[in-house]
């Protein structure tokens, strides 16, 4: 179930499209990209991937026992430890499209060296090691607008506990 505030828990299809289908369809729903979602699409895990089913549900740093806040590397920890997965390093993208109804940044700050109001940033693992490249996407409603923006940070980085994740949760049976 869905709200324009908070994602309980969404069922999406991953991946079966080929990359000019999928920037095609992000188009079509009139998707802004920033430069460095536009890296992370030209990466190999973009080529047609077979179709996943997977179940999104959202968690804050706070949500997840990190009231101080917390690097991003222990944000997936602490996840692991609670039962949730990680999504898949291809999620971004479906996720921004099936999400139609996320409620809109307070500001038009778009980088800003923290994650932006309203934001909720897809808990994946990195596609590089390099603090150059970005580490992965982040969604956003920016003047009504949907935003699918790639974001980078470094291993030091503390997130805030009010800072939006999504994550996949374990098959049903597991």
């Amino acid at each position: 179930m869905t709200d324009a505030s908070r994602i309980d828990r969404l069922s999406l299809s991953v991946g079966g499209l080929a990359r000019p289908e999928l920037l095609r369809r992000l188009a079509g729903q009139e998707v802004l990209l920033n430069p460095h979602a536009e890296t992370l699409l030209d990466h190999a895990i973009f080529e047609e991937q077979p179709v996943r089913q997977v179940v999104v549900a959202e968690r804050t740093v706070g949500d997840l026992g990190l009231v101080g806040g917390a690097t991003l590397g222990e944000v997936f920890d602490r996840a692991r430890t609670q039962g949730l997965i990680l999504c898949p390093a291809d999620a971004g993208p479906y996720l921004r499209m099936a999400w139609k109804d996320q409620a809109p940044s307070a500001d038009r700050v778009m980088s800003s060296g923290r994650a932006p109001t309203a934001s909720l940033t897809v808990a994946a693992e990195p596609l590089s090691e390099d603090d150059d490249y970005p580490k992965g996407f982040y969604l956003r409603v920016v003047e009504g607008r949907p935003w699918l923006r790639g974001y980078r940070c470094d291993d030091e980085h503390i997130w805030s506990p009010d800072d939006r994740f999504a994550f996949c949760l374990p098959p049903v049976g597991s």
